[in-house]
């Protein structure tokens, strides 16, 4: 049995979440999701927690012992070497993650959400590639209203992602996330119908 894997990405904040839920609730897909895989990694008494720890000083952590993510996005968005040096120890164990998921799922189709699917080197564990897509300034706005950050901050996590016309340029599906909710879940419809090119 082949299994149709499909890889949701795009940039940050441009609505993988909200194609991500449309899949889980409409069409009943199994969505397995990177972000809490990663949340996972870094969970208390964790050995990535430790070594997070380790280099970067008990300041990075909270009273109780957990990660301190907003300390630690201020330490590796403007510092790209930082940043790559967290993601190699967190990514081996998202992909073991998913691995995993795509063993033991029986569903025929799944979704795999990925923000860094190409960054992290993942597209091999998928069958097609679907990028969420908007226009910057909508991209940027919606991150500062989400994440409460300035837009100097919000321009650097954007930043420490491939641009959206690289993802685009090699996505099977586009989803074009720039006008209405209708209009998206209509591109989803379609993506799904036509099983990508």
């Amino acid at each position: 049995m082949t299994k149709r894997i499909i890889g949701l990405t795009g940039g940050i904040a441009t609505g993988k979440t909200t194609v991500a839920n449309y899949l889980g609730s409409v069409y009943s897909l199994p969505v397995f999701d990177a972000d809490i895989y990663a949340r996972d990694a870094v969970s208390l008494g964790s050995p990535i927690l430790d070594a997070i720890a380790n280099r970067y000083g008990k300041e990075i952590l909270l009273p109780d012992g957990s990660l301190n993510r907003p300390k630690l996005g201020e330490i590796i968005f403007p510092h790209p070497e930082q940043r790559q040096w967290v993601e190699s120890i967190i990514h081996p164990y998202v992909r073991d993650r998913f691995l995993k998921a795509i063993v033991e799922s029986p569903s025929t189709t799944l979704v795999l959400v990925v923000p860094l699917l190409i960054e992290a080197q993942m597209t091999d564990l998928v069958t097609e590639i679907w990028v969420v897509i908007c226009s910057p300034s909508q991209q940027l706005q919606r991150l500062i209203e989400r994440n409460h950050l300035t837009p100097q901050q919000a321009q650097a996590r954007i930043d420490s992602q491939l641009s959206l016309t690289q993802k685009a340029a090699i996505a099977d599906v586009v989803l074009d996330n720039s006008s209405s909710l209708e209009a998206l879940l209509k591109q989803v419809d379609q993506g799904l119908g036509t099983g990508g090119r």
